[in-house]
């Protein structure tokens, strides 16, 4: 239904109707500002012909309506909330109301801040309309509203089976005792003459769609001649079923390639990999994802939530544009996650094809949401499957992460830096938003779109500054030079969020704390520490946790130093790490950090 709570007030196994209320508004016709409108979903229970919607409009601008106008449709709420002048009111039989377009125009102007509608009995708004008052308001939302058996469900039931409901494919479902069926049980399907006359309509449609396939495809072809998505060289790599040998042959594509030497649609869906990952095709990847319909987040593109019908749930990321900028970070992303294995590192199952009618990534799907829903958001707005349902079942809210937890992330998010940096590889993108949790809270960093290889014989590679405001390295920023120990600046700042709780950048802190490395900095220099800790994590009452958040926090200091090379190198940073922890006897860096040199004004050295 939706992620509000009901309450159930009447129903029985001898009658199709069920009836409830918003338990939110049962004797308060003021909750709090998070309560949201909840849309139903119709598929099993209908609303049934006795309800209206009555809607609700929260902290308006103060106005009157016209003498013309009924009083009894209409009335002030009395929130204790409303203040400066603003006030909160209700609309009775919205559907029918006379007053509605009326009344629109005016709520329009009137700019309130939020409205509720809510189904409830017609027959209780009669009663209230004869005598309209917030308490007889309160009693027509504590009555409910009634619910019906849909359609299917009835037809379902009548063929002897359960109503239910696919969460995943938001489809109504049919269980019945030999498999669940979409609609009713024991279809004995269509007769044979009428299966004949189908089969005919479906060949003759069958032979037109081909034609027009045969013609779309030549002129896609002449189009790919000219497309700037295949003027550098891109390696295709292909699996032949008769080929026993493990190992596929690889041919590199140029744009002086003769145009016939370029896969055709059919080969890249058909068993083969590109730039050495499985290819999908959009359509099974838009059907996995319920064309698109479950937003998990974004990066330099938006991510759905998806099952594919070998039942694996995976994430599939979706390119905002084509551009040619867009495609390299395609092509980057794939060429670092695809020679990688490391168990903190996100898995790539594969990709779309560049013929492709959109570029989309496809990963393993991570269930816990990320770091920063965890520190900061709305987790369950970004969970799916078996972990929401559990959460929303038990009614339960996800529990903050206790410390231990989050040292253990720390540990194995600097594990995952550290590999990637040995391999000659810089995230540059390193933050709280790419640093999945599975459902154990093992670490998985995701989103290579802006990383670079690191030539193992530079010191730095000279490019543009990219990366997320509040995590960017002061000195790549300023001098256009970036090596390994920008992502060092990036992690201090994780640090410093799994210490405070607190977002790496807020407008509404003081305009001297709006970036939380330069606030952290400088209450680890004034000795204030203790203000920048969440104290849920037992700073003052546990003394080994503030011995170990003191060190961490010294850490995270290092890193954060404004010139890069007193900052320690990941493999330096996971013994420490893992020192503070307990697990080898290394708890600090011996090197004595300059606490007064981060603060003030410096001058980088480019």
């Amino acid at each position: 239904m939706s992620s509000v709570n009901y309450r159930i007030l009447s129903m029985s196994y001898e009658s199709p109707i069920i009836k409830i209320a918003r338990s939110d508004y049962i004797n308060n016709l003021c909750p709090p500002d998070t309560t949201r409108d909840a849309p139903f979903n119709q598929s099993v229970l209908q609303l049934t012909r006795d309800n209206d919607l009555l809607t609700l409009y929260y902290n308006c601008n103060s106005f009157s309506l016209p003498a013309t106008t009924g009083s009894n449709f209409f009335g002030e709420l009395g929130c204790r909330d409303d203040i400066g002048g603003r006030k909160s009111y209700y609309v009775t039989r919205k559907l029918r109301s006379p007053l509605r377009n009326e009344f629109s125009d005016l709520i329009n102007k009137a700019i309130c801040r939020r409205n509720i509608s809510i189904p409830v009995s017609i027959q209780a708004l009669k009663v209230m309309e004869e005598s309209p008052s917030a308490d007889n308001l309160e009693k027509v939302l504590g009555q409910g509203f009634e619910l019906g058996v849909s359609h299917d469900c009835s037809q379902c039931i009548k063929s002897g089976g359960s109503c239910g409901y696919n969460q995943t494919l938001s489809t109504f479902v049919c269980y019945c005792d030999d498999k669940p069926h979409r609609r009713t049980c024991g279809d004995k399907g269509l007769s044979s003459a009428a299966k004949a006359e189908i089969g005919s309509g479906v060949g003759l449609v069958g032979v037109i769609l081909i034609a027009i396939g045969l013609f779309c495809l030549l002129r896609r072809r002449r189009k790919t001649q000219t497309n700037q998505y295949t003027s550098k060289d891109l390696p295709v790599t292909f699996y032949s079923s008769r080929v026993t040998s493990s190992y596929p042959t690889s041919t590199t594509i140029s744009s002086n390639s003769n145009h016939s030497l370029l896969p055709s649609l059919s080969n890249l869906q058909n068993g083969s990999t590109y730039f050495g990952v499985q290819v999908f095709s959009y359509e099974e990847l838009e059907e996995a994802t319920d064309n698109f319909s479950r937003e998990l987040g974004s990066g330099f593109g938006t991510v759905y939530y998806g099952m594919l019908k070998d039942g694996r749930e995976v994430a599939v990321k979706r390119l905002y544009q084509r551009s040619l900028k867009r495609v390299e970070q395609f092509k980057n992303e794939i060429e670092i996650l695809k020679s990688l294995k490391h168990p903190n590192l996100v898995i790539l199952y594969g990709c779309t094809s560049r013929h492709s009618r959109e570029l989309l990534l496809v990963y393993e799907y991570i269930s816990n949401g990320t770091l920063a829903d965890h520190l900061h958001g709305d987790l369950l707005d970004h969970l799916h499957g078996d972990l929401l349902d559990h959460l929303q079942r038990d009614r339960a809210e996800p529990r903050p992460l206790c410390w231990l937890v989050r040292l253990n992330i720390a540990i194995e998010t600097a594990s995952a830096l550290s590999f990637l940096h040995n391999s000659g590889i810089i995230h540059r993108d390193i933050k709280t938003a790419n640093i999945l949790l599975d459902e154990d809270y093992t670490v998985k960093v995701a989103d290579f779109g802006l990383s670079r290889l690191f030539p193992m014989d530079k010191t730095h590679i000279s490019t543009a500054p990219q990366g997320t405001p509040g995590y960017v390295d002061p000195e790549y920023y300023q001098c256009y030079r970036l090596n390994e120990k920008s992502d060092v600046y990036s992690f201090g700042v994780v640090l410093m969020e799994l210490i405070s709780s607190k977002e790496a950048v807020d407008i509404n802190r003081h305009h001297l704390d709006i970036n939380l490395a330069n606030m952290a900095v400088s209450k680890i220099q004034n000795n204030a520490l203790h203000e920048l800790v969440d104290p849920s994590l037992g700073f003052t009452k546990d003394p080994e946790v503030k011995r170990k958040m003191m060190a961490v926090a010294e850490l995270a200091f290092r890193c954060l130093q404004l010139e890069r090379k007193v900052r320690p190198s990941m493999d330096e940073i996971v013994e420490i790490l893992k020192g503070i922890k307990g697990e080898n006897p290394r708890e600090a860096s011996p090197d004595v950090v300059d606490i007064k040199g981060r603060g003030g004004e410096m001058t980088l050295g480019c």
